[in-house]
């Protein structure tokens, strides 16, 4: 399953680093609204403080 990224979402998500970019695109996630893309990010943020 490849990432996908909605049209809508494009311009937020090319405003994060690389580094941050390729973590998410690694997850195989969809996402379709700006909570998917929050969502996400708070799974990061939750693993690396554990």
């Amino acid at each position: 399953m490849a990432s996908y990224i909605d049209p809508g979402l494009q311009d937020k998500f090319e405003s994060l680093s690389t580094e941050l970019k390729n973590c998410i695109l690694e997850r195989n996630v969809k996402l379709y609204t700006l909570q998917d893309l929050i969502g996400v990010l708070e799974e990061i943020v939750n693993e690396a403080e554990s």
